[in-house]
């Protein structure tokens, strides 16, 4: 049921009072779900891909589902036990955590110091050489990870690797006397130089767009106060840029804390050496390897929400610092 209309004074100063139409409840509601209706295709596409297999993940955690009750159909339902075993695990906090939480940040920091140093860089260049650069760094991103991890692999390969070849004829290190992917630090220092290679162009070229929309007369006002480039980089460029630190940052640390392939790939990484698991290949090996699809699915929702209360924690701090 509409109400009736309202006089009001008319804002174009007329001596004629102003009408306020009042629209139909039907064609409110109609203009409400319009969006809906546009958005319907993209949300079902989401329904399906993503959230029903996040249901399904998070209905077998419940369960002690193994290989047999693959075979037989069958649940059995153990509640929180798996959550219980998983969190009471002393290689949960001792081994894996570490390793997962550890290598994810140290992933983000560097990513971004790389990305944002190549971006400043490519804003200092010419037209023409900033897009050959551009273009340059976007092969590396180009390359799959599969792809970059054997290279990686072969680079570092104890026996015949271009590092070892390279300590070798400088007389610093025989050939084949140390294995790089047995040691815990020397290995995730080979996946951190390998995640960074593949990380760093996609913020390179976003902070790369962002800084070609600071004007350019916030820097020359910054220099004639006397602001050295650091200052005005700290002062004018991160504060502008802000939203888009932000997006890197998030985007950066969920794909730093679910790496797997360039993990799993390496010598070792697939299980067979347990201290450098992390949490993505310790769900793999309990699903795949040990047949425990219950455990490996508590361990993976674990994982999801690991990254939904870092990325919570963030924009709310973000939200709080955009507030004073």
């Amino acid at each position: 049921m509409s109400t009736a209309p309202t006089l009001e004074k008319n804002p174009s100063g007329g001596a004629e009072p102003f009408v306020r139409r009042t629209v139909p409840r039907g064609r409110r509601l109609r203009r409400g779900a319009a969006p809906w209706l546009l958005l319907a295709p993209g949300l079902i596409v989401l329904g399906v891909l993503l959230l029903w297999p996040m249901l399904r993940v998070l209905n077998l955690s419940l369960q002690d589902y193994e290989l047999r009750n693959l075979l037989r159909g069958d649940s059995n339902y153990v509640g929180l036990d798996n959550y219980v075993q998983v969190l009471t695990d002393p290689f949960l906090w001792k081994t894996v955590l570490p390793n997962t939480v550890g290598f994810a940040i140290v992933c983000v920091v560097l990513t971004m110091i790389v990305g944002t140093s190549v971006a400043l860089f490519l804003n200092s260049l010419g037209t023409l050489w900033r897009s050959i650069s551009t273009t340059a760094i976007m092969v590396a991103w180009a390359v799959p990870a599969l792809t970059g991890t054997y290279i990686f692999v072969w680079l570092f390969d104890p026996q015949s690797g271009l590092v070892i070849s390279a300590l070798d004829g400088l007389g610093i290190m025989d050939a084949g006397s140390y294995n790089w992917f047995t040691n815990r630090w020397t290995f995730y220092a080979i996946a951190t130089l390998n995640v960074v290679y593949h990380g760093f162009p996609f913020i390179a070229v976003t902070m790369l767009a962002g800084l070609m929309t600071v004007p350019d007369e916030l820097y020359e006002a910054a220099a004639l106060d006397g602001a050295s480039a650091w200052t005005r980089f700290w002062q004018v460029t991160v504060p502008t840029l802000r939203p888009i630190i932000a997006v890197c940052v998030i985007l950066s640390t969920i794909w730093d804390f679910k790496v797997f392939v360039q993990i799993f790939l390496m010598p070792g990484g697939d299980g067979t050496t347990r201290e450098v698991m992390n949490l993505g290949v310790w769900s793999y090996t309990q699903s795949f390897a040990q047949g425990e699809y219950g455990m490996g699915s508590t361990i993976a929702v674990l994982l999801t929400a690991l990254l939904l209360v870092i990325s919570v924690v963030y924009i709310r701090t973000l939200m709080k610092e955009e507030e004073l």
